[in-house]
């Protein structure tokens, strides 16, 4: 089969699933914008900050795509094309971008509050702890596994660590002429892209070389110094910057298939037990963003929902924001899948899924003239951008979080928990030790429990719908059917860890499922109440 068709199917169903899906969405929901939103209602100049549709979505693009959608389908290839491209049309349609716009809109109808908070009003205190330290464990295997991506980027394509470098100083610059010398958007848009292509080429001129570790303690500095800093100095405007990056990538991708139009080689389906590994469920948390994420909910409910500036933007910024990253993870497969196995095994091995990536559509930007080692410094330096949006937007969440957690306990006196360094701190540093651990063993934990803590905000979005008297049958069953994998997979990687001794990856999946399983009972008794008293929205 031509690669071509499989991109060309993916677009026109999301194009006709966001016209159609999510436009009754809007309608069930009551998106309205005659309601101000918490960017406006509770502005501070740092966190709640009103920004223009294309700015956040850049934004929130940028923070939920990360490195995710691309990893994902290409470790999901171990079962065949066929089932990946599926799961990612059908989950990114009904089940992430339905989670991704109703956390948006559950947030900023609660403040622009996060999940946890969410939670709490509607299930009660002891629900938004439990969602709480699910949700900041998840986050640590966040910083881990993007930190570990990152860091082997960057040492199997150096001249992407180069750009990526000069491009957050170019994203200071851009934010501070942007938002303090009142420089307009188009002006400042078209100065940074063509700067942003020079930092593409002073790193093809000067690539930095260091070790993996060495990156991973540099990386830990920066997402450190990047989640305390306001979001107009670096968040806003990289995420603007980067949202280029993917706009320029994906039209790359698009006409290089186009032009060479290559033949997929790997095989469509492979099997149901593939290395001791089961299609059900594994397939669902290895492809993880790709089709659906909790970490996106967590974005939504953290960041986003604190920038949105009407209500109506969280259509195109919750729902199509999901669907873009859909056609991002269809991309990517193709590009392990127009490649023989022993190909795939090859760069898989010197540099990961990122490196299978930035090969695959590097070839296809040779097709109309773009050097290969320069089509894939740019499609490194795009991949390891979103990685970067992802790690330190996690560290901010994960610092939230903890804030949030510490003050409502100890209301009374000040915890050196709330304070924002020490928060920060402690999330970057934890991440990072998980982070000396291998991807191959951190993905597959990682993607159980995102997507664990994607069946949980479904049924936190769920019982909220209900206590406004709003329908949520859209959430009903994908919560029922991202449960059932994301237990049942948690259940194999704690049997397979403890059959091979890593006991420290053992911990993690057992604390996730108690916390889950406790969660999912309290979410159960609130949707099966009969006589629920609704409240306004």
């Amino acid at each position: 089969m031509n690669a071509l068709v499989l991109v060309l199917i993916s677009i026109v169903a999301f194009l006709i699933a966001y016209v159609t899906y999510g436009a009754w969405l809007s309608k069930q929901w009551g998106v309205d914008d005659g309601k101000r939103t918490p960017a406006h209602t509770r502005g501070d100049g740092v966190d709640y900050v009103p920004a223009k549709s294309p700015v956040l979505l850049g934004h929130h693009f940028a923070s939920i795509a990360g490195a995710g959608p691309i990893v994902g389908p290409i470790a999901a290839a171990i079962f065949g094309w066929i089932p990946v491209l599926l799961w990612i049309i059908v989950g990114s349609i009904f089940f992430g971008g339905v989670q991704d716009y109703g956390s948006l809109v559950a947030s900023i109808r609660h403040d622009g509050k996060s999940i946890g908070e969410v939670i709490e009003a509607n299930m009660g205190r002891s629900g938004k702890r439990l969602f709480a330290g699910f949700a900041w464990l998840t986050l640590l295997l966040v910083v881990a596994a993007f930190t570990n991506i990152v860091a082997n980027t960057f040492v199997s394509v150096p001249q992407a660590a180069t750009a990526s470098v000069l491009f957050i100083g170019l994203a200071v610059v851009f934010g501070f002429a942007v938002h303090r010398r009142g420089v307009s958007l188009g002006i400042g848009s078209v100065v940074g892209i063509i700067l942003l292509f020079g930092c593409i080429a002073m790193g093809n001129m000067f690539p930095m070389i260091l070790s993996r570790n060495a990156w991973i303690v540099i990386l830990l500095g920066y997402i450190f110094v990047a989640s305390v800093t306001p979001v107009w100095i670096l968040l806003q405007p990289r995420d603007y910057l980067n949202s280029y990056l993917l706009y320029f990538m994906m039209a790359g991708a698009v006409l290089g298939l186009l032009i060479s139009r290559p033949r997929i080689v790997l095989a469509g389906y492979t099997g149901f037990n593939v290395g001791g590994q089961y299609l059900f469920p594994m397939l669902f948390v290895l492809v993880a963003c790709g089709a659906i994420s909790g970490f996106h909910s967590l974005v939504g409910s953290g960041t986003t929902s604190k920038q949105l500036d009407r209500e109506s933007d969280a259509k195109i910024v919750g729902y199509g924001s999901m669907l873009i990253e859909g056609v991002l993870a269809t991309v990517a497969i193709i590009t392990a899948a127009y490649i023989s196995q022993d190909q795939l095994t090859a760069l898989l091995a010197n540099g990961g899924p990122v490196n299978v990536f930035s090969d695959g559509i590097a070839v296809f930007m040779t097709s109309f003239g773009i050097d290969f080692t320069i089509g894939k410094s740019f499609v490194a330096l795009a991949v390891s951008a979103f990685a970067l949006t992802s790690l330190d937007t996690a560290t901010r969440l994960g610092r939230f979080i903890l804030q949030e957690f510490f003050a409502q306990e100890d209301a009374d006196k000040k915890n050196p928990l709330t304070n924002m360094y020490v928060a920060t701190g402690i999330t970057a540093g934890l991440g990072g030790l998980l982070a000396v651990t291998s991807w191959q063993a951190i993905w597959p934990i990682f993607g159980s429990a995102n997507q664990l803590l994607a069946a949980l905000a479904l049924m936190a979005i769920a019982v909220w719908l209900k206590k406004t008297g709003k329908n949520n049958i859209m959430f009903i069953f994908p919560m029922i059917f991202m449960f059932s994998v994301t237990l049942l997979a948690l259940g194999f990687l704690i049997r397979d860890n403890v059959a091979k001794g890593n006991w420290i990856l053992v911990l993690f999946p057992v604390v996730l499922f108690g916390l889950a399983l406790v969660l999912a009972y309290q979410g159960y008794i609130h949707l099966s109440k009969k006589d629920e008293e609704t409240t306004k929205a």
